[in-house]
């Protein structure tokens, strides 16, 4: 999926910016689109007083060890070596969408995880709602 539609690069762009973060539940690494990325700041900025300990915290966690990354012109990136270390990554990695981002993972570790949230939306009945156009 091209990103340079889903950044200020605009659609012209031959890359775009995109945002890597160490995810904070998993032992994986989070990628995000520039505007994905810009609002996942938006509920902090508005849950939390700007200059609060909570406030602080929350955005250390979850931005402090975020990168911002351009690909190549044949569209690679280089993972930074402390994101590769907290997601055990070695030789190979997988890459599950995730709906607004994605994520990489060990290969192994990530079709574990990909399974259990297979077999936990099963046995919760979990499903989506059907919405009918207007």
């Amino acid at each position: 999926m091209p990103t340079a539609g889903r950044s200020h690069a605009g659609e012209g762009a031959a890359v775009a910016t995109v945002y890597l973060r160490p995810s904070h539940q998993n032992a994986c690494i989070e990628g995000w689109t520039e505007f994905g990325f810009e609002a996942l700041s938006a509920p902090v900025e508005q849950g939390y007083d700007l200059f609060s300990q909570e406030h602080e915290d929350l955005v250390m966690a979850l931005f402090g060890d975020a990168c911002a990354l351009e690909a190549d012109k044949e569209g690679r990136i280089v993972l930074p070596g402390a994101m590769i270390a907290h997601a055990g990554i070695t030789e190979h990695v997988t890459f599950i969408g995730t709906r607004n981002n994605f994520q990489i993972w060990e290969p192994v570790a990530g079709a574990k995880r990909l399974a259990e949230a297979k077999e936990k939306t099963r046995a919760a009945g979990l499903t989506v709602r059907a919405t009918v156009p207007a």
